[in-house]
């Protein structure tokens, strides 16, 4: 890590500000095509489950990890998504004491539409600046990503 700290940039957004407005924009467009498809009852806190719950089944601990939610925050998602249709909880085959969270079949339609949506984004954002600067950008924002949680003691697959 250097030891000085650069000036703001006058030429673009900060840092924050540019993944604020990305991931607002990210959210709105795949909540559209949910709305689109029939999917009415999806917020942008559920996109937090969507993004991290897979189709293996997970726990909720781990979830919230991934998430980067607390605990009870993560749990009263997965409750609203349960009551919806989209999730539901079955023992742990390795410990009958847990529960793992899964997409019903409802919930995996969605993911589904989801994941077309993201590449959707994906093509189109790369239309705006070149597919590979976007591809560039995105292996840039991962290493970036992956060396942090190096720092904070490893990442969640």
């Amino acid at each position: 890590m250097g030891s000085s700290t650069r000036p703001l940039p006058t030429d673009r957004l900060a840092v924050g500000q540019l993944l604020v407005r990305l991931l607002q924009r990210f959210r709105r467009e795949v909540l559209a095509v949910a709305a689109e498809n029939g999917v009415t009852d999806m917020r942008d806190a559920h996109l937090h489950i969507f993004g991290n719950v897979g189709v293996d089944g997970v726990r909720l601990t781990t979830l919230a990890r991934r998430a980067q939610l607390s605990l009870a925050a993560c749990a009263e998602l997965v409750d609203d998504l349960q009551r919806k249709g989209y999730l539901e909880r079955r023992r742990d085959p390795a410990d009958g004491r847990a529960k793992l969270i899964f997409p019903t079949v409802r919930g995996r339609e969605v993911l589904t539409l989801a994941g077309k949506r993201v590449a959707e984004i994906e093509t189109a954002w790369g239309d705006h600046v070149g597919p590979a600067e976007f591809d560039n950008a995105m292996r840039i924002l991962d290493r970036l990503v992956s060396a942090l949680d190096e720092e904070q003691g490893g990442r969640d697959a």
